[in-house]
């Protein structure tokens, strides 16, 4: 089943919602000491559990940006695939293009783009057009 972020009728597909998963998995683990949500409240709690307010969208950018910057510090091989289960790993394993240096640039959607930067171009766009931004899938 394909994921990604919706509004309107607009759809920027991620991929695979394990992937999507991993994706904030890795962020709460590694940037959340106080448990999912509690730092990112915008993008854990309001964008995956429910539907990010267009009221929201800035801050959930700015969180986006925040976060981007600090997986740098961590190594592909610290990829949690799983929150609620981190012995699960990652299909491929540990074979991952030598392109991807850090955690920052770990995650690509399944036509190749960065997420964050999909994510970006997604959240911008709801937001100039007024829409609530949330995860849908196909």
């Amino acid at each position: 089943m394909v994921v990604g972020f919706q509004f309107d009728c607009f759809f920027y597909q991620v991929g695979h919602g394990d992937f999507l998963h991993s994706f904030f998995s890795t962020i709460s683990y590694h940037l959340e000491p106080d448990g999912w949500g509690t730092s990112y409240p915008k993008l854990l709690n309001d964008l995956y559990y429910k539907e990010l307010s267009c009221n929201d969208i800035p801050k959930a950018i700015e969180e986006t940006e925040v976060i981007r910057k600090k997986l740098v510090d961590y190594l592909p091989s610290q990829v949690v695939w799983d929150i609620d289960n981190l012995n699960s790993k990652p299909p491929w394993g540990d074979n991952i293009s030598s392109e991807i240096t850090n955690l920052s640039n770990y995650f690509k959607t399944s036509d190749g783009r960065d997420l964050f930067e999909l994510l970006h171009t997604a959240l911008t766009a709801a937001y100039e057009d007024k829409f609530n931004l949330k995860i849908s899938s196909l």
